[in-house]
């Protein structure tokens, strides 16, 4: 159940993220109210998950999540550009998270 905490920590990472950026200095109410119930739930979540997940590599994996869901949505809902050695270090990026998820033991 750790895992799911820190997949939904890091989903709600990249919500908060961009909502952030969405609300303009916190100028639009509903994207303000986004982003902190999005930071609320995602601090929450990964709290749950590191009950019995080495912080180490909760927070190092939460950060990975949210560092590569807030490159797809700024490609995806803000038109940045990126060039093709960004997009082979964002791979490098997720291959990583996925070996210490596979070599963590738990």
């Amino acid at each position: 159940m750790s895992w799911i905490y820190l997949l939904i920590a890091g989903i709600f990472e990249v919500v908060w993220a961009t909502t952030m950026k969405l609300n303009e200095g916190f100028s639009i109410l509903t994207f303000s109210v986004a982003t902190i119930v999005g930071m609320l739930i995602s601090f929450g979540s990964l709290v749950l998950a590191t009950k019995n997940l080495p912080l180490s590599i909760a927070y190092l994996i939460w950060t990975g999540i949210g560092t590569v869901g807030a490159i797809l949505m700024g490609v995806l809902l803000f038109h940045d550009h990126f060039s093709v050695l960004t997009w082979l270090f964002v791979l490098l990026l997720v291959i990583s998270i996925i070996g210490i998820k596979v070599t963590s033991g738990h």
